[in-house]
């Protein structure tokens, strides 16, 4: 009794804050579009705020390359393959009662992390993250949609994109000013009273909604796929430490394979699947999951990489890598606005998608042939043709799936772009991780060609982890692990330049121009 009056005192006084300048009905919508944006602002800004912290927690929590990864990873990991389940508990037991779930579960895991002192602890509390983080986005986007109709629906969409798009611009410059004045614990603690202060208003204003039509969930097919990526990640990240030739190795990829290929039979053969692979028999579906995929891959990992890079091969502090982050992250939030304007209008949906993969290519191509050099000036055209090409295909990606799937099977579409977006993050992160370690690796073995095996393999992973100071007091250790790293900066860059243009040759041939046809203004 106590708690529901002191809710509707809450409720009088925002009423009576906003009220002044919105009527009730207008107030509420707003309240709700906070309910739904600040989450996803939180979710987003938290996977790019902790990128430019790895370095401080890499020193803080003595971790090596594989320990680092895994910050990263646990939570991606655990959001991609959580991603479509949520949205079917959401759709079943209530998005309402799904976004409370998964705001209280960010926010006790946001606790945990910047309580963790060492790196297995916060990487255990980071996959609690991504549960909260999949429950509260799938139960968002849902309740967006059920609230707002037509015009509204359409304007309460922009608004929430755009949320996102300051998030993925923040991340870099708060975590970069969060770690070096306050400690990198607090890229976690202010998650705190962010999330409690929307899990109050959510109580407060959101309706419960359900789907009337909701069908079972898919047990079998979130156990197959959940522990598909998952081993395929940890093969990825831990081939570095037991080598490519292990059994372990060799039996976790093996294991991937036959759980994915027991994915497909499964959602095949399910009544209700968690995915419809019919989605599967349109070339311009496969060929825009393609590019998403690529865009995950090559360009959203960089958002990681990059700032580790600028801190150990510049040798700048937390701050000046989040600012040196800007010109990649600053088009994702302006080139969207162009290009609905200008492009949307007299270009279909492959000319653009093949058009920002290919602006990403060659911004990984200038990356590539400049990172030995160690100058930022150098490398600066290749972080802003990077960041317009992101810019190009951070909406272009959803809006062509969209185009080419039947209303009904929106949502579901909704959950497999998502799904591959995070997956590529996961899966690329782990891949990339894996060149750039090989690629430190062989300058290591032909620069010191007596180190052991055992030495060379620990002395990569400290190096890969950016992870220098133990080489300061011997200058020409301190000289190799300089050009290994960057050296092995140079290889990831070539690689996802390479994979990226394959990706967009392979867009350009299976998208339809038809099914992506121009959209008038």
């Amino acid at each position: 009794m106590f708690i529901h009056q002191a809710c509707m005192t809450v409720k009088r006084y925002l009423m009576a804050i906003l009220g002044t300048t919105l009527s009730a009905s207008r107030t509420r919508g707003f309240l709700i579009l906070l309910c739904v944006s600040v989450p996803s602002f939180m979710i987003n800004l938290d996977s790019n705020i902790i990128a430019v912290s790895l370095s401080s927690i890499s020193s803080t929590l003595h971790a090596d390359f594989a320990g680092v990864e895994w910050v990263v990873s646990a939570y991606t990991l655990t959001f991609a393959a959580l991603l479509m389940p949520a949205g079917a508990l959401a759709d079943r037991y209530g998005r309402k009662r799904m976004l409370l779930i998964g705001l209280i579960i960010f926010t006790v895991a946001s606790l945990l992390c910047g309580l963790s002192t060492r790196i297995v602890m916060l990487n255990l509390c980071r996959s609690l993250q991504g549960l909260g983080a999949a429950l509260q986005l799938s139960a968002a986007l849902a309740t967006l949609s059920h609230t707002f109709r037509g015009a509204e629906r359409a304007r309460a969409f922009a608004f929430w994109g755009s949320v996102i798009g300051i998030a993925i611009t923040l991340g870099p410059v708060a975590g970069g000013f969060i770690t070096q004045h306050l400690g990198w614990q607090w890229a976690f603690y202010i998650n705190i009273p962010v999330g409690l202060a929307i899990l109050i208003i959510t109580l407060l204003v959101v309706e419960e909604s359900h789907n009337p039509h909701a069908g079972l969930l898919d047990k079998p097919g979130f156990v197959t796929f959940s522990a598909s990526l998952s081993l395929l990640t940890l093969a990825l990240i831990s081939g570095n430490h037991l080598g490519w030739g292990s059994v372990v190795i060799m039996a976790e990829l093996i294991a991937a394979a036959l759980l994915l290929a027991a994915f497909i039979y499964l959602e095949l053969h399910l009544e209700h699947p968690m995915l419809d692979l019919r989605l599967l028999r349109s070339r311009t579906f496969i060929g825009v999951s393609i590019a998403g995929l690529a865009f995950a891959c090559a360009l959203l990992t960089m958002l990681t990489y990059l700032p580790l890079y600028f801190q150990t091969a510049l040798g700048v502090d937390p701050q000046t890598a989040g600012l040196l982050m800007l010109p990649v992250a600053v088009p994702l939030f302006i080139v969207p606005r162009l290009v609905v304007t200008l492009l949307t209008p007299r270009y279909s949906g492959r000319a653009l998608l093949t058009l920002g993969l290919v602006v990403v290519c060659v911004g990984l191509c200038w990356l590539a042939l400049t990172a030995t050099r160690l100058h930022y000036l150098a490398m600066l055209g290749g972080l802003i043709l990077m960041g317009c090409g992101a810019g190009i295909l951070n909406g272009e990606t959803a809006k062509s799936a969209m185009s080419v799937v039947p209303p009904e099977r929106a949502g579901m579409a909704s959950g497999i772009s998502g799904t591959i977006r995070f997956s590529g993050i996961v899966i690329g992160f782990a891949a990339l991780g894996a060149v750039l370690f090989s690629g430190i690796k062989n300058v290591i073995a032909i620069s010191l060609p007596l180190l052991g095996v055992d030495p060379l393999r620990d002395m990569a992973r400290q190096i890969a982890a950016g992870n220098l100071a133990s080489f300061h007091t011997d200058e020409v250790l301190h000289g190799v692990a300089i050009i290994s790293f960057a050296a092995g900066y140079q290889r990831l860059f070539f690689y996802a330049a390479a994979m990226t243009g394959v990706c967009a040759w392979l867009t350009w041939r299976l998208v339809s121009p038809r099914d992506t046809a121009p959209e008038p203004s």
